[in-house]
């Protein structure tokens, strides 16, 4: 089951169709080049990238995935998670990622 973060973080070339790629990944439907942020699925990572298309296999109806962010393209994907980990970093002094985006 997919569940949204309150503050979702958006990457700059998603901003003005955020609303149409949630609707689409939310129904379950195929995006273009769309990358989601998730908490990690294994303990010891802090966040997993995936194409967003990844969601439309049927393991990921039953697991529970939060998403806190999307970007376009694997590289805005990845300066992204650069930015969500120093901002961590710097409010908190450590990278748990889980307690500060819960």
């Amino acid at each position: 089951m997919i569940q949204w973060a309150s503050s979702l973080y958006i990457g700059d070339k998603l901003q003005k169709k955020k609303d149409r790629v949630i609707k689409n990944i939310s129904n379950r439907k195929i995006t273009s080049d769309v990358y989601c942020i998730a908490f990690a699925s294994q303990p010891c990572n802090l966040f997993d990238i995936m194409n967003a298309n990844e969601l439309l296999f049927p393991h990921y109806k039953k697991a529970d995935i939060k998403i806190v962010g999307l970007a376009k393209g694997k590289d805005e994907a990845i300066d992204l998670v650069q930015d969500m980990l120093m901002e961590v970093y710097n409010n908190t002094g450590s990278f748990n990622v889980r307690e500060y985006f819960t």
